[in-house]
This record gives C-alpha cells, structure tokens and sequence, in this order.
C-alpha cells in the first residue's frame, strides 16, 4: 500500500500543487488521494479536511497559510497506527523482550510487569502509572543496544502477525485512510510530523518508510543516549572517540504525554502547528495548542475506536469520548462511519489466538 500511496503523491502532485496556487480546486485528485474515506456531508471530517487543506493553499483566501506555517502533528499510536491487536506496540515489544526473547534475561521487576500488561491486554485498560512504569522498564530493557541493534530489533518485530488478525504485519498496520491524509497533506506542501507517546526509535523504524516522514519530523518519548566509552562521564565532559559506539541508556528522559507533547513541539519544531491529529486525552493538550491564539486557521481531529467487527473498537466507551471531544470543538472521527476500509482491504480480523 505505501508504495501505491507515494506513487499516486508523484502523479497528482502538480495537479494539485497548481490548484492551490490559482484558488480553484478539483475534487477529482482529493477523491483518489482520499479514497478509503465516507464523505456523507459537508460537515463530514474529511469534507472538513479537504475545504481546510483548499483554503490553506489558495492565495486568494483569508485563510491562506504559507507553506512554512503548514505544519501539522500526528499522534501515532490509534491515529495512524492500530493500537487494539490486543494493546500498544511498544508493550507488545516490551513483552516478547521480557519474557520470549532469548537472548536477554529480565530481572524479577522487568518480568513481573511484563505479566502484568500481557495479562490486561485484552481488556486494554491499566492502572494509573503504567505508561510511565513502563516507560522506565523498557529504558532498562533495551539499555546498552547501538541505535543500529534496536532498530533491526525492532523491524525484525514488526514481521510479526498481530493478534486477532490476518494478512497484515506489525509494520504494516497503519490506518488506510490516515495514511492516506498524510500523503495528501505532502502533496499540499504540509510538513508532516508524528509526535508520540511510544519511543521515538520504535516510531522511526516503523513510520519513516511506510509514511516517507523524515527521521526528523518524528518525535517520541526518548531515553538518554551515550558513548561506550564514556563510562561515568557527564556528556559536556566527553569528547567521542571514532572508536566510540552510540548506545540506548536505561535513563528515560521523556514520557511524550499530554503537555509534554506541547514542550516537544514548542522546542523541536519551533512553529505552532495547524492541524492535530489524535484519539486519547493524552493527546487534548496539543489539540488545545494548536487551536488556540493560533495566528492562522487551525483545527484538530480525534479518532474514536467504534468499529468492533473490522478491529477491536469498544462502542460504548467511543461514544462517550466522542460527546466530549465535540463539546472541545474537535472535529470527531468515527471509525465505523467514516472509513471505508479501517486497515489495506485484504486484512482480516479473526478471533484471538491469546
């Protein structure tokens, strides 16, 4: 699918390059780039989108962007990426580390989380504090890996089938119709970035080829990195040597939530975005940064996981997400409704093999 996707970019690129340019617009080019989507009404998110993206781009209008203040940031884990097969990426990875991997032995706390988010996967639900327990574990699984060792650990991984579902991998399981709104927004002279929760080497691995997002346009929770020589040695003290390797520390720096997601933004991109896209409360605050005292039109959508016969969605609890992000003025996307495929159309889901 992504190889389709980039193709289709370079074809209808100058297409609607020049319809920015000269203020019209054709709905030709929009449709095929955003196919997978229900456009039921002018009020629908898509419709809501692509008249966004036309005035954003059209000289002419009031609400015209230059292309350098056409910034848009992506949450990835349930916006762009399945997070219900049964639970989060980075658990599932920090749970075949502690208990399957064979070539690392994980202490008694490592393990005894590792049991504990295996054994809540399904219902998706954790106490307060997991994110960051988890977060603090994982630094220390993965500490002493080169950059090198854990991205190859890590695509080796995304071979993987994800559980409850057929015809797809871990690194191919993308939301169809998100993909497919950051292909248009490349193509609309957006600068696209993901601003996550999970680690940021773990997002690179997975989104940089699949949604030709630059390693530097992705932003994600980050452990402290070091020499191999370095020993005790404060950074500022060190001097690398061209025999040095870069590893993973077992310090975690940051857990990429909620307003440090604003302070991320702030300090990585430096410009205040015009589109946010999310699905959780750990994604409200850039939402609210983006909309607020924002020089330029802005708005911010939030996917609802309500599909429970294409993925693992739960009705009841998106309903009650989707009352509340409408009253915050976000544009609410609903799963079953507004996408015509959820992941690549020959994916199947089946029943749970765990």
């Amino acid at each position: 699918m992504k190889s389709k996707l980039f193709i289709l970019s370079l074809t209808l690129l100058a297409s609607l390059a020049s319809c920015g340019q000269n203020g019209s617009s054709s709905s030709e080019p929009e449709k095929k780039m955003l196919a997978s989507w229900n456009e039921t009404s002018a009020s629908s998110p898509v419709a809501v989108l692509k008249q966004f993206v036309r005035n954003a781009t059209d000289e002419k209008s009031d609400k015209f962007i230059p292309v350098s203040k056409r910034v848009a940031v992506f949450d990835m884990d349930g916006t762009l990426y399945g997070e219900l097969f049964p639970t989060y990426l980075e658990y599932l990875m920090f749970i075949h580390r502690a208990k399957y991997d064979e070539t690392y032995h994980a202490d008694s706390e490592t393990l005894a989380l590792a049991n504990e988010l295996e054994s809540l996967a399904d219902s998706h639900t954790y106490p307060s504090g997991t994110d960051m327990r988890h977060a603090l574990a994982a630094a220390k699984a993965y500490a002493g890996m080169t950059l090198k060792e854990f991205n190859d650990y890590c695509v080796s991984f995304f071979k993987k089938t994800p559980d409850g579902f057929e015809n797809m991998t871990y690194g191919t399981a993308f939301y169809q119709p998100m993909a497919e709104v950051v292909d248009y927004l490349h193509v609309n002279d957006f600068q696209v970035y993901v601003v996550s929760g999970s680690d940021r080497f773990i997002c690179r691995a997975l989104c940089c080829d699949y949604l030709h997002i630059p390693e530097n346009h992705i932003i994600g929770m980050d452990v402290r990195l070091a020499a191999t020589g370095q020993g005790d040695n404060e950074g500022v003290n060190y001097t690398l040597k061209d025999t040095d390797k870069i590893v993973r520390t077992e310090d975690l720096l940051i857990k990429n939530l909620k307003f440090n997601k604003v302070a991320q933004i702030i300090q990585e991109i430096g410009i205040q975005p015009v589109l946010s896209f999310g699905n959780s409360g750990g994604d409200t605050a850039m939402h609210v940064y983006t909309k607020t005292n924002n020089p330029y039109p802005a708005e911010a959508f939030m996917l609802v996981a309500d599909d429970d016969v294409r993925d693992y969605g739960v009705p009841e609890k998106a309903a009650k997400l989707a009352a509340d992000w409408q009253e915050k003025g976000f544009q609410v996307v609903s799963m079953k409704n507004e996408f015509k495929t959820i992941y690549s159309p020959e994916v199947r889901r089946t029943s749970r093999t765990k």
